[in-house]
């Protein structure tokens, strides 16, 4: 599979790169620059990060961010990236929302990736209930894990990924199942290391019939050869059949609700509506 990649400006070196390096990669210092803390660090026997922040030429974020980089852990500054900042996963790794995202994402491995699956469903019970989001944001966190990630938009009524990563949307998971186009499509986001994206494309009059047919299951098949967690995102289970047709071929949906936003009755019903068709369900509130 041949990948297309992304933000292909960000340093890609692991944890064999000084932070030296990756500084200049990230363009913070200049050769001239580096010449000068070399001389500071030498003189006042500090660390190169040490002697660059006392220099004023970086902050302790341009540390951070090398730092992320060097131990394979990379997450972006909200200021040089055209990524959506609901992608909070991205850019604010140590937060407590972001920490919740890791139990969640612990809890899916033991009760779901563990078990052999390689792919899961995400939806809510309507459109408000941030089920895009999570999507988005657990396939970031999965990608930190150093999980090779596929981020799949499979709205195909109302797709939302690529607009949150800011990518095209020419050609995506609709142009594969109506064999306009190939796994060529496939987005490769540079900046997060191990995660990819595979957009919904173009938005076609018959997606009930797209996603229930034959192609689907071999895409999915054929992709869980290549990456190890595969998200995908789905419409709303109460506004279509779609949630529960990609569901059922994967095996499993995590529905996502919003406190005290959620109507009860609605989560109960697509909880009912996905276990009546043999789906196992997970369920995720959303406390922000």
């Amino acid at each position: 599979m041949n990948i297309i990649e992304s933000e292909s400006n960000t340093p890609m070196k692991t944890v064999s790169a000084s932070i030296g390096h990756l500084l200049l990669d990230m363009g913070k210092i200049t050769d001239k620059d580096a010449e000068r803390i070399l001389k500071f660090q030498k003189e006042k026997s500090m660390r190169f990060g040490e002697a660059a922040i006392a220099l004023g030429f970086v902050t302790m974020e341009d540390i951070n961010h090398a730092l992320s980089y060097q131990f394979e852990y990379p997450y972006l500054s909200p200021d040089k990236t055209s990524f959506s900042h609901d992608l909070i996963a991205a850019f604010d790794p140590f937060s407590k929302q972001v920490e919740t995202l890791r139990s969640l994402r612990t809890q899916l491995m033991l009760r779901w990736f563990e078990r052999g699956y390689k792919a899961i469903a995400i939806s809510s019970a309507r459109e408000a209930d941030g089920s895009s989001q999570l999507a988005s944001n657990l396939a970031i966190v999965f990608s930190q894990l150093g999980e090779r990630t596929l981020l799949i938009d499979a709205n195909l009524r109302n797709p939302t990924q690529h607009k949150l990563f800011k990518l095209s949307n020419n050609l995506g998971l609709s142009d594969i199942l109506a064999g306009r186009a190939s796994t060529d499509v496939v987005v490769r986001i540079a900046s997060l290391l191990n995660l990819s994206i595979l957009t919904s494309g173009t938005v076609p009059p018959n997606p009930q019939e797209l996603l229930n047919k034959e192609p689907f299951d071999k895409l999915i098949e054929h992709f869980s050869s290549q990456f190890d967690v595969i998200i995908i995102d789905t419409s709303p289970i109460l506004s279509s059949s779609d949630a529960q047709i990609v569901s059922r071929k994967v095996g499993g949906v995590l529905i996502t609700t919003q406190l005290n936003k959620t109507v009860l009755k609605d989560t109960e019903e697509a909880v009912t509506a996905c276990r009546s068709l043999g789906i196992e369900v997970q369920l995720a509130v959303n406390e922000s």
